[in-house]
């Protein structure tokens, strides 16, 4: 349990671990949840199924002996605590299975949101919060999620049939759908799940849970995470921790919402308050950019209160890691709640300076910070920008075709390539290319990472694309 992880990782080493070995044994969202929930943060019940248990299940393909039914007792514990029963019609527990290796990989493996949804207890959210609408919101998106990780039946079948439906309805956002819209869309997916498995979506919990913990273990050594790893020189053995949280809710109305924010600009390293939120929506809106988000400075104008609460914790963080932090957090009905606290990736020019500023402010030494800048970052800072002239030049004579927002500095040319494989293919027979997504999906990072530069027409500058 995130609750006593210190305690119970003390008794297992013999002595009290450090964040590293935190980290090590319960991956880095596994540690963040356990020390934010120390430190009094409001962080919702969860348990951490550890690394080791993943390496196991690697080696043999099934749960490492007693395993599942240490499961079974932290979620026991989480009902407890939350007073609400996994399963119940009446009062059910809903929770949210999430990866967290010891080094961050954005996106790379897989989260089951709103799992525990069945007709039943779909029923039920929509009594205990009033709200009919969004019990078929939270529905559809953990029958998307479900199909998609645990059973690989792509979204994009789903998220086709949603553009349809906000076609005929005429509407622009999932938020205008109506609820006899929502209502259809929630059957149309159970009958598609149906069509193509040859049995109904499975309404048993345990069997839910059981499913989505093997798929984020699987997620390790999937496609997108096998090609990050290698990117990025991190060892192929060392296995994800899964993560089970207590769901909370940022669809739930205008008074929730969920967000992404670094406690410096990743992209400059300025020291400011860096990040976006979104207004009635759930964390997978904000990271897979599906939805443009508002600044997290508009916070401070829709719910000050918050603001100023979340401002607070994201200082207490930084100060207690002495580093760059990247968190996502919900507000569910006027109240927040932080879901995850991470070292925050950031460009070389960042790097460089955030590493300078803290050894001003006495957060760290001049040694620390001339190992925190690697040396492939000072390889960045030589890599090609465009000409300031050249580009005023092209303003004023109206060739400057487009802007958007800049997810970090540099500049990048090449032939406009609108499938991730074909990018890779193209990149790999030495053509420079610019991968052109609507949005990116994990599935797309081979291809991002061969390309000279990514373009996507939706999402904003903490999408996972972004942060890749």
């Amino acid at each position: 349990m995130a609750r006593n992880a210190k305690e119970e990782l003390t008794k297992t080493l013999g002595h009290e671990p450090d964040l590293a070995e935190r980290k090590v044994i319960l991956g880095g969202k596994g540690a963040g949840l356990a020390e934010m929930t120390e430190a009094g943060l409001p962080v919702p019940p969860s348990f951490t199924i550890t690394t080791e248990a993943c390496v196991e299940y690697m080696k043999t393909g099934e749960f490492p002996e007693g395993m599942w039914e240490q499961v079974l007792e932290a979620m026991k514990e989480i009902e407890e605590e939350t007073g609400k029963k996994f399963g119940d019609p009446e009062n059910p527990l809903l929770v949210s299975v999430r990866s967290g290796a010891r080094e961050s990989m954005p996106g790379m493996m897989d989260t089951v949101l709103n799992l525990g949804l069945n007709d039943e207890t779909r029923a039920s959210l929509a009594r205990l919060t009033g709200n009919e609408w969004f019990s078929y919101d939270a529905y559809r998106r953990f029958i998307t999620m479900f199909s998609d990780i645990v059973m690989g039946y792509s979204r994009e079948h789903f998220e086709e049939r949603l553009q349809a439906l906000k076609e005929q309805e005429g509407v622009q956002a999932d938020t205008e759908v109506s609820l006899e819209g929502m209502k259809e869309l929630v059957a149309e997916y159970k009958q598609m799940y149906k069509e193509r498995f040859g049995e109904d979506f499975p309404t048993d919990p345990y069997k839910q849970l059981e499913l989505a913990i093997k798929a984020v273990f699987d997620s390790w050594n999937g496609e997108r995470a096998v090609a990050y790893r290698e990117y990025n020189k991190i060892p192929h053995d060392w296995g994800t921790a899964v993560n089970i949280c207590t769901m909370v809710f940022g669809n739930l109305g205008d008074d929730s919402g969920t967000g992404v924010a670094f406690t410096r600009d990743p992209a400059t390293g300025e020291k400011r308050l860096y990040g976006e939120y979104l207004e009635n929506a759930q964390g997978e809106d904000v990271v897979a950019g599906i939805r443009t988000p508002m600044k997290i400075s508009q916070l401070k104008e829709v719910m000050p209160e918050i603001y100023e609460q979340f401002v607070g914790v994201t200082q207490l963080l930084e100060q207690h890691y002495r580093d760059m932090q990247d968190m996502e957090f919900t507000v569910e009905r006027g109240k927040l709640w932080m879901l995850q606290t991470r070292t925050g990736k950031r460009t070389a020019a960042a790097a460089v300076k955030i590493a300078v500023d803290m050894v001003h402010e006495g957060l760290i030494t001049k040694e620390e910070a001339v190992m925190r800048v690697k040396p492939e970052e000072v390889d960045q800072l030589l890599h090609p920008f465009f000409d300031p002239e050249a580009k005023l030049k092209a303003e004023e004579s109206g060739d400057l075709l487009a802007t958007g927002l800049n997810a970090s500095p540099g500049a990048g040319t090449g032939v406009a390539v609108f499938d991730a494989k074909k990018a890779q293919e193209w990149a790999q027979e030495g053509k420079a290319v610019i991968l052109v997504r609507p949005e990116t999906s994990p599935d797309d990072v081979p291809g991002m990472l061969a390309s000279k530069g990514v373009l996507t027409q939706h999402g904003g500058a903490t999408s996972h694309a972004a942060v890749v």
